[in-house]
């Protein structure tokens, strides 16, 4: 097996100690996770609306953290995105994902980005790889590692 993902705090998306990243943060919510967040104009593409790469960014993230929610240490296979409607900037969102299957060593994954009426703007769906347990590293994303 590869060797197992270590989260260093730098991540783009979750990342505390990323100065330009997002600093995105997941709650456990029903059967997957859950995060609140504002984007600001720096991840803007056209006026007002976020990039494109970044609301992929969003969905791969919520996949992440979904797989992490399931007890792995995750990484991207393959993902499909489609885009329903303009994610705004400087407006709040709510970004879900959550494990739909699970075969041996690969998962099932789903997201979507959600305005505040709870519109889908983005969804997606794709595969992780699990790259070993959650707990198979003393980081940041294993909660009985010690701080």
């Amino acid at each position: 097996m590869a060797e197992v993902p270590f989260d260093d705090g730098n991540c783009f998306a979750c990342g505390p100690d990323n100065a330009q990243g997002m600093h995105l943060h997941f709650e456990p919510d029903g059967d997957g996770v859950l995060c609140r967040a504002t984007l600001d104009a720096k991840y803007q593409g056209w006026r007002g609306v976020v990039h494109g790469g970044i609301a992929m960014a969003l969905i791969d993230e919520a996949m992440a953290h979904a797989a992490g929610f399931a007890g792995h240490r995750g990484v991207t296979a393959s993902v499909n995105v489609r885009f329903r409607k303009p994610v705004p900037v400087g407006r709040p969102i709510a970004v879900r994902g959550w494990v739909t299957w699970h075969r041996r060593n690969v998962l099932g994954v789903e997201a979507r980005v959600l305005d505040e009426a709870g519109t889908v703007l983005v969804q997606g769906e794709g595969s992780f790889v699990s790259r070993g347990p959650l707990d198979a590293a003393a980081d940041r994303r294993n909660p009985s590692a010690a701080e």
